[in-house]
């Protein structure tokens, strides 16, 4: 049996994947990645290594891929994120014409084709508005954690603007509706449409009449996937463990890349 690794390393978490020649997942992993990428890297390959039954000699070609990909030098080879995100998700959502990835700093829309091959692709990378970061800051200053913010926003009666997008200001602005006596609930249901809106406003012209799938962390907050599906009108195809989309694509490029030897 053949085996295939996928590692990505992402701002705030890293991601394992093992593939084996079947196109079955065997392990997967998911460890925080802190200040060392390469340690981040091998500690989440040794865990999903450990998750499989394997061994690092049993890897038959392994595909680093996100922010950290090329901290890596167990990996054969490094392909950006936006190409592992494309195929992960094609594999899993053959339906699927775009993709929308959230990530810890960053966000991006990509279009891809039926073989998940990519067409065109826009992101945010110039600020954290609207990414994992952004939301982590805004539950800190409300005091509960994401999937606390992800069940108060569905209990929200009204609507609350949040006006600023930029991490420093919204977290002022937040701070300063809380203490003007607004309910949490509401506070939170705002701070998903904000990212809705900025989100769509990058996403529009790209995910406009397509079947849409949704990767990266923040697609396990449901708070975030219902108001983003209400803003583009359409229902987001989000896989069981959307953080790992990227992984699963970067070992599906290795089988490809072994393959072709």
């Amino acid at each position: 049996m053949l085996y295939f690794a996928g590692i990505d390393i992402g701002s705030l978490c890293t991601k394992s994947l093992i593939l084996n020649e079947d196109d079955a997942i065997i392990g997967t992993s998911i460890k925080r990645s802190g200040a060392a990428y390469r340690g981040a890297g091998e500690d989440a390959l040794n865990a999903a290594l450990k998750d499989a039954n394997l061994k690092s000699e049993d890897l038959n070609y392994i595909i680093s891929t996100g922010y950290g990909r090329s901290r890596i030098p167990i990996a054969d080879e490094q392909i950006t994120e936006i190409t592992c995100h494309a195929r992960g998700s094609s594999f899993i959502f053959p339906e699927a014409r775009a993709v929308i990835d959230i990530g810890g700093q960053d966000s991006k829309v990509i279009e891809i084709n039926s073989k998940g091959r990519v067409l065109k692709f826009v992101m945010n990378d110039k600020c954290a508005a609207g990414t994992g970061r952004f939301l982590e800051v805004m539950a800190g200053s409300l005091d509960i954690d994401l999937e606390q913010m992800s069940e108060l926003a569905k209990q929200s009666k009204k609507e609350v603007q949040i006006s600023s997008m930029c991490t420093v200001f919204a977290e002022s602005e937040v701070i300063s509706l809380f203490a003007g006596g607004t309910e949490k609930a509401e506070i939170a249901s705002g701070i998903y449409r904000a990212i809705a809106r900025r989100v769509t406003g990058l996403a529009s012209h790209i995910v406009s009449g397509k079947k849409v799938t949704m990767t990266g962390g923040v697609a396990k907050s449901k708070g975030m996937v219902w108001a983003l599906s209400k803003k583009l009108k359409t229902e987001l195809l989000v896989a069981d463990d959307p953080q790992i989309i990227g992984a699963l694509g970067a070992a599906l490029i290795a089988k490809t890349k072994f393959n072709n030897l």
